[in-house]
């Protein structure tokens, strides 16, 4: 087994060159790798094929260089360093391992599995003696050394990334790929999920949302229902825009035949004076002009006329007798110029004594109201509009309220809101009075023929001493004179129903027409009488 074998020390064969070793010149630098080519045979050595060596065993190594005809440089005469081993006399190496001179295979360190199942490049196969390297070129920079120290304790260091011989690391341009890729990534997903955000906040949703809702039901209403009285009314109603002498103000009014008279309240047309202009607009938008036909102040009531208007409807009047505490109402008009307005409420109170008006001081544009009192809003505007009932009648013409600021009765000149306070004048007695203005351009007042004292402080209305200027209270052969009234008499009833104050009285006696006969229960020292007497008629103002 051992025959053909050096019997003297063996070589050393992972043993490297000492430090001391000088550096070799380039023209003893090893030649690039490639393919092995057999050595040429010496002579006297058979030749290829003819002394059979033994199957399988490693390619003998060349000792020196083929001789050549040219002169050696003069370094390369000097000897050639010496192995730190004997040389092998065979030169083959045993077992076929490497033989002196080739180089030990490279140490690399472990490195961990690539993520992903990366492919790792198959590893390089060792070089073996006459397959010698190609010199590097020493414009390719650094060269990384084929013997690297292997701690084996110690932390892997990071693995240099597999590459083909001449082309640069991918790594780093992999990476700067990968994060372009995610920052566009991030950008268009923001963009995406922004304008998605936008969308839902605005929509409320990804999905269009729809609510329940009731069916169309038939506009038709009930007749004695509000929406119905307010429907059967509204187009009688007209609103009035008066101006002349420096003011101007709103009011309302409501058609009387088709003829073209409208009924409203006196302070509503008291600014236009002998030479202003009143406007009259219908629920439908048109509009015309109006004239004065009579007015009246005492009863706070006017008629206007249109001309040239067609297919006026008539509102029908009903019988303010008939109502009764608790009854509902519905009043329309257009409270601070807001036409067709219509509230509800009911009768709270009837037969009110009311006084409005007296901005003039002399008393002569006081109104005196047995009023129906109403909790339907009525607002500054609503004046002369019609207070109707459930069967859309008006028994009323809607004059003043209650105004919380003063505390006094007041209508236009009053500029506060509703407090539930609402006085309407009696359809009959606005009835009366319209017939009147339309016939005559005046209207008569009912009157018993005495002057009360209206600083009497007292229950009831006492006749005055005096009369003004001097002339007696009590009118010669007037009613009260001839039904045996005399001066300082206190009248504490009328017809059976208490009187209070002299405007009490007065409001008493003008909700009748002149003709009408009157009980009076009076107080004259301290015994009590009843007379019995005709109202007499006094002519109004023009």
């Amino acid at each position: 087994m051992d025959d053909g074998k050096p019997t003297g020390a063996k070589a050393k064969w992972w043993s490297r060159p000492s430090a001391e070793q000088p550096p070799q010149r380039p023209e003893q630098l090893p030649p690039a790798p490639g393919p092995v080519v057999p050595p040429p045979a010496r002579a006297g050595e058979d030749e290829p094929g003819t002394a059979a060596a033994p199957a399988g065993d490693a390619p003998s190594v060349q000792d020196a260089p083929p001789a050549t005809d040219e002169p050696a440089p003069a370094a390369a005469e000097a000897a050639p360093p010496r192995p730190l081993h004997e040389p092998d006399e065979y030169g083959t190496p045993p077992y076929g391992g490497p033989g002196p001179w080739a180089p030990a295979p490279p140490v690399q360190r472990p490195v961990p599995t690539p993520a992903g199942g990366t492919p790792v490049p198959p590893p390089v196969p060792p070089q073996y003696a006459g397959h010698q390297p190609h010199p590097q070129d020493a414009s390719t920079g650094p060269q990384t050394p084929q013997w690297l120290q292997y701690d084996p304790w110690g932390s892997p260091a990071a693995p240099a990334p597999f590459t083909h011989p001449g082309e640069p690391p991918r790594g780093k341009r992999r990476r700067g790929a990968l994060l372009v890729g995610a920052v566009v990534l991030a950008l268009a997903s923001g963009a995406v999920g922004g304008g998605v955000g936008a969308y839902v906040e605005r929509r409320g949703g990804i999905t269009q949302v729809e609510l329940d809702q009731a069916p169309r039901e038939s506009r038709d209403r009930a007749p004695d229902s509000v929406a119905g009285i307010a429907a059967s009314a509204l187009p009688s109603v007209v609103t009035l825009h008066v101006s002349g002498g420096g003011e101007q103000g709103t009011g309302t009014g409501f058609v009387l035949d088709r003829r073209g008279h409208i009924l409203t309240n006196h302070h509503v047309v008291a600014p236009a004076g002998p030479g202003g202009e009143i406007s009259v607009t219908f629920s439908g938008g048109e509009t015309a002009r109006g004239t004065l036909v009579g007015k009246d102040s005492g009863y706070d009531l006017a008629v206007v006329k249109v001309s040239g208007v067609s297919g006026l409807t008539p509102l029908p009047l009903g019988n303010s007798d008939n109502v009764r505490v608790g009854d509902p109402v519905v009043a329309i008009g257009a409270p601070f110029d807001l036409q067709n307005t219509v509230t509800s409420g009911i009768i709270s109170a009837k037969e009110r004594p009311i006084t409005a008006g007296g901005e003039k001081g002399d008393g002569s544009d006081v109104s005196y109201v047995d009023a129906l009192q109403t909790d339907a809003p009525i607002n500054p505007g609503n004046s002369g509009g019609p207070l109707v009932d459930a069967k859309a009648r008006v028994i009323g013409i809607n004059s003043a309220i209650r105004a919380a600021d003063t505390g006094g009765g007041g209508g236009e000149g009053a500029q506060s809101g509703s407090i539930g306070l609402g006085f309407a004048i009696p359809i009959n007695q606005g009835k009366r009075v319209a017939e009147e203005l339309i016939n005559t351009g005046r209207a008569t007042h009912p009157v018993i023929g005495v002057s009360l004292d209206m600083k009497y402080t007292g229950d009831g209305a006492r006749v005055g001493e005096k009369g003004k200027d001097g002339t007696p209270s009590v009118t010669p052969d007037g009613p009260s004179a001839k039904a045996g009234v005399r001066p300082g008499d206190v009248i504490t009833e009328v017809d059976g129903r208490r009187v209070h104050s002299g405007e009490e009285l007065i409001v008493k006696i003008r909700a009748h027409r002149p003709g009408d006969r009157l009980k009076l229960t009076l107080t004259r020292s301290g015994d009590e009488r009843t007379v019995t007497l005709t109202l007499g008629s006094a002519g109004g103002d023009d």
